[in-house]
């Protein structure tokens, strides 16, 4: 069965659309409530993050979940206010509590009036991170750059290799990408207040490297037919190169998302944000390459009159026309 991704690119187009602009919305109501597209963790801003989980081995210590509410109102009355919190587990015994910087004495003081509001934590898997704000800074424009750095060596790269519209597309395709990405990470930052750490830059690092992969395969066959059938229409072009591919870029998808799903459900917490950074970016750089990459530089050559390439007479076609003339 032959895929016409050129005949429904409209639909390929506004799926893409939609869930960018989920997204979109996702950030800009993040940015109305904490002046950021995203819950920054303390990798970004600084300050203490503490987690503590309940000592099940105590006597009723844990028949009951921790319940936000009551960890707000400690608190509050130790002046954090505005702290961030997050209960974790599914039977709900652990909680995340992200602040401002604290001293020994301070963090001491609040671990004993949760405790005697919440009941006794497990001294063993309490966790407490200090990062200072300039660390935190440079961490966020060391990540932007890198981000940026890749993207203009992308481009450059098949610029030389290719063209310049191959290059053009293949960066709109990643953007794509890293918009949905992130765009993702918005909408779980105001559903259950997931944050992201310096993990999630270095995912779409890799997601960036991923998808150009998948990109340039099918360029290279778009390219290798042009030059073996240089009549064709593009759009036929387009379409051959994308289902002679098709079967590679899905095994190998499928191949990866398996090792990212078993990372996602057994690597542990510090690791599951990142694998889901992962499925969700390579998930959609296959989607980019196959859908949007490909469709947009089809349409690019139709509208700027090169939809079919020319056909360069071989010397021996020269010397036919050469001799009908004479």
């Amino acid at each position: 069965m032959k895929l016409n991704v050129i005949r429904q690119r409209g639909l390929w187009w506004a799926i893409s659309s939609a869930l960018i602009l989920a997204g979109l919305a996702a950030m800009a109501i993040l940015w109305t409530q904490i002046q950021a597209p995203l819950r920054p963790s303390l990798d970004f801003v600084g300050g203490t993050r503490l987690q503590f989980e309940l000592d099940c081995t105590k006597p009723n210590n844990c028949d009951q979940p921790i319940q936000t509410a009551a960890v707000r109102d400690v608190l509050d009355t130790q002046g954090l206010a505005g702290s961030t919190i997050q209960v974790l587990g599914q039977e709900q015994h652990a909680v995340t509590i992200r602040t401002t910087t604290l001293d020994v004495d301070q963090r001491s003081k609040l671990q004993s009036a949760l405790e005697s509001k919440i009941g006794t934590f497990d001294v063993k898997k309490t966790q407490i991170d200090t990062v200072g704000p300039t660390i935190g800074r440079q961490l966020f424009s060391s990540g932007l750059l890198s981000l940026i750095v890749s993207f203009a060596g992308i481009a450059l790269y098949l610029t030389i290799r290719y063209q310049f519209d191959y290059a053009v597309f293949a960066i709109v395709a990643l953007l794509h990408d890293v918009l949905i990405t992130i765009g993702f990470f918005a909408i779980l930052g105001l559903i259950n207040g997931t944050e992201v750490d310096s993990l999630f830059i270095v995912a779409l690092l890799t997601i960036v490297g991923f998808s150009v992969n998948d990109t340039v395969v099918i360029y290279d066959r778009v390219r290798e037919t042009i030059s073996l059938s240089p009549g064709r229409h593009i759009n036929d072009i387009v379409d051959d190169a994308v289902n002679q591919t098709l079967t590679r870029s899905i095994n190998t998808t499928l191949t990866v998302l398996l090792t990212l799903t078993s990372l996602f459900l057994f690597g542990g917490e510090t690791l599951k944000n990142f694998a889901l950074a992962l499925i969700i970016g390579f998930t959609m750089g296959a989607y980019s390459s196959i859908f949007i990459a490909s469709t947009l530089l089809a349409l690019w050559r139709e509208r700027t009159g090169n939809a079919i390439a020319p056909v360069s007479a071989t010397p021996t076609e020269a010397t036919v026309s050469k001799d009908s003339l004479g």
